[in-house]
């Protein structure tokens, strides 16, 4: 028997949305309903005219779960859009963290030469602790998270995956 083995993949899906209460719930509850994980989420409004508000999941499955996780959503009625922007096209994706680091002496050091080398900004700092934001995609938000824990990591916040289509089209272009 020849079975196919479907590699579960990262997706980052944008939906436009009205900007009313419950929407995010049920946008939610879609996912928890069928046991489909959601790794980021971030939501804001987008256009105050006509009260609509960009919701972006980053979602894993495999290309069968990510088809019905983008029709589930398709047909929920506050839903006016849903693209994938992994698959539809190039896309920019950033996200922001700030990173608490507390140590001393050498370990500070390295800590300031290390968050150089990753362009992270120091945004608080006491004589002994750092609070360095960084921006990027998600892996080099990790390198950095990973490379802070031996030097005294203790905190860290992170805001969610941000992304948009690069080029002319806009989310609303089907609205």
């Amino acid at each position: 028997m020849n079975a196919e083995i479907q590699v579960e993949n990262s997706h980052t899906i944008a939906v436009l949305v009205d900007n009313e209460p419950g929407v995010l719930a049920r946008v939610i509850g879609l996912f928890s309903g069928r046991g489909y994980n959601i790794e980021s989420l971030t939501v804001a409004e987008t256009d105050n005219v006509n009260n609509m508000s960009r919701i972006t999941i980053v979602t894993t499955g495999t290309p069968m779960i990510i088809e019905q996780i983008k029709a589930q959503l398709g047909r929920l009625v506050p839903v006016h859009n849903v693209t994938d922007l992994t698959t539809e096209g190039a896309s920019v994706e950033r996200e922001l963290a700030l990173v608490k680091v507390v140590g001393e002496g050498e370990k500070r050091v390295e800590s300031l030469r290390i968050a150089d080398i990753f362009r992270a900004r120091v945004v608080d700092s006491t004589n002994s602790s750092f609070v360095f934001e960084i921006v990027g995609d998600t892996g080099k938000l990790d390198a950095f998270i990973r490379l802070m824990e031996p030097l005294g990591l203790t905190d860290v916040s992170r805001t969610g995956v941000a992304a948009i289509s690069r080029g002319v089209t806009a989310l609303d272009a089907a609205y």
